[in-house]
């Protein structure tokens, strides 16, 4: 342990534990915990009062926040749910989203507020599940028809975000053509591991000792989804793909194999957002705050002019292909889908911190991007809920 320190983890965990402690005395402020992380990071990092800087232990506990983020994310998508018309309509919608965002990062090159215009219209195609599936829970509308088709294109925008910015950006680098067959490769091992966990589960002896481990210390389950996790993105890291590729198919792989229909283990999932969102989610954000560009965003007024510029982008090109559902849902609800598929953070913090890597983008974007991603955590779902809340009363109104 010589040379490793934990007052940098100290200041980072407090505030993880502070920031929703504080919104807690004030329920009636609706502002996601993960702004005020953030923020909190920017404050006690570099650009403010130097409090914090990223060293070793920070850094693996804030990789594995985010591989546990997208994780989740994927736990979110219910394939068996992903059929039919829902279905149609959020991959028209995403093909739609990215032609769009094409168009919008070719003239942000052209404006010269974008390195590569092809890398910010993959950054500006997500949509947070992490954050609108909380919104549409508070809602009571998660199992509506609406609900559902709002998850669909959430879940299809993550799930071909990742996989473009897999698949065209690297930073093992090769062409287009060799990520894709590392892609195919990663499918192939993915599906391997999938077929040997689900005939593992069928053995009768198996399934009673993890029935009778589930709840004891032992917690096998979540040792099991932890293991999937880890190997997932290692062989995503080892194939030279990202690793949020990995955690994000560990994720939804899980989703497909545990149906549960027998609620022999209904904790399972809860006890897995509490270990993600209780312990290593609140890290990586804090972290990504500590790691924010302050000096770039505010070193010209054409850097500070690139978040409202990219927060109309991220409305453009997740809003606009809602108008698709306006036969569905109706103007009201039409606009609320809008704001929601818009509302983007996670997936941006992660991939700018890619594209600074790669240098193919300059820190100015990375930080004009992020800056509008917490502009659309802040402002998108509230005008999400307003709108819901006054079409719900607009119906009970004699």
């Amino acid at each position: 342990m010589t040379g490793v320190h934990l007052g940098n983890l100290l200041v980072v965990v407090a505030l993880a534990f502070l920031v929703p402690l504080a919104l807690g005395f004030v329920p009636t402020l609706k502002l996601p915990a993960v702004v005020l992380e953030i923020v909190a990071g920017i404050v006690v990092g570099p650009s403010v009062l130097g409090w914090v800087t990223i060293d070793e232990p920070l850094s693996v506990l804030a990789l594995i926040g985010l591989a546990f983020l997208l994780f989740l994310a994927g736990l979110e998508i219910d394939i068996h749910e992903l059929q039919g018309r829902p279905l149609r309509l959020a991959t028209l919608g995403f093909i739609i989203s990215f032609v769009i965002a094409l168009g919008v990062g070719l003239g942000l090159r052209t404006a010269d507020l974008a390195g590569n215009g092809l890398f910010v219209a993959i950054v500006l195609t997500a949509t947070s599940l992490g954050i609108i599936v909380p919104v549409l829970k508070d809602a009571g509308e998660i199992s509506s028809p609406f609900g559902q088709l709002v998850v669909a294109a959430g879940s299809i925008a993550d799930f071909g975000a990742i996989i473009l910015l897999s698949l065209l950006f690297s930073r093992e680098g090769g062409g287009v053509g060799s990520q894709a067959i590392l892609l195919g490769g990663f499918v192939v091992v993915a599906g391997a591991i999938g077929l040997a966990v689900a005939g593992a589960e069928r053995l009768p002896a198996l399934s009673q000792v993890l029935f009778r481990l589930q709840d004891t210390t032992a917690q096998i389950r979540i040792r099991g989804a932890f293991l999937l996790l880890i190997v997932f993105a290692f062989v995503a890291e080892r194939l030279g793909l990202e690793t949020i590729l990995g955690a994000f198919m560990a994720g939804a792989l899980l989703t497909l194999l545990d149906r549960d229909r027998q609620m022999t283990h209904p904790d399972f999932r809860s006890k897995l957002e509490s270990a993600g969102f209780g312990i290593f989610i609140p890290i990586f954000f804090v972290v990504s705050g500590v790691r924010f560009d302050v000096d770039a965003l505010t070193s010209s007024i054409g850097a500070l002019a690139r978040v409202p510029i990219f927060l109309l982008a991220l409305l453009a090109v997740r809003g606009l292909p809602a108008l698709l559902y306006r036969s569905e849902l109706g103007s009201r609800r039409t606009a609320v889908a809008a704001l929601l598929q818009a509302t983007s953070l996670p997936f941006i913090v992660a991939a700018t911190q890619i594209g600074l890597e790669l240098e193919t983008i300059s820190a100015e974007t990375a930080a004009g991007l992020v800056g509008a991603g917490i502009l659309s955590v802040l402002l998108f779902p509230l005008g999400a809920l307003t709108l819901l809340r006054a079409g719900s009363a607009a119906r009970l109104k004699p």
